[in-house]
């Protein structure tokens, strides 16, 4: 179990195709504060349909897509 199930959970809810969040606005959902553990921890979010897309340091946001789960 990941420190970030709870954050992934939520954004699987979320359904849009792309959606961008702040930092803080993570750490509100998932009850968890970013730090380097989320750039390795990462790859995580796949499982649960989305991935992590552009992380922005000077804006401080974190772009996350949707992902098509079908494999040929």
């Amino acid at each position: 179990m990941s420190k970030y199930d709870l954050l992934w959970q939520e954004i699987q809810k979320d359904g849009r195709p792309t959606f961008r969040l702040s930092f803080s606005g993570i750490e509100e959902l998932g009850h968890v504060p970013i730090d380097h553990s989320f750039l390795n921890a990462k790859k995580e979010l796949r499982d649960y349909g989305y991935e992590v897309g552009k992380i922005s340091m000077k804006d401080q946001t974190v772009v996350f897509n949707k992902i098509d789960l079908i494999k040929e």
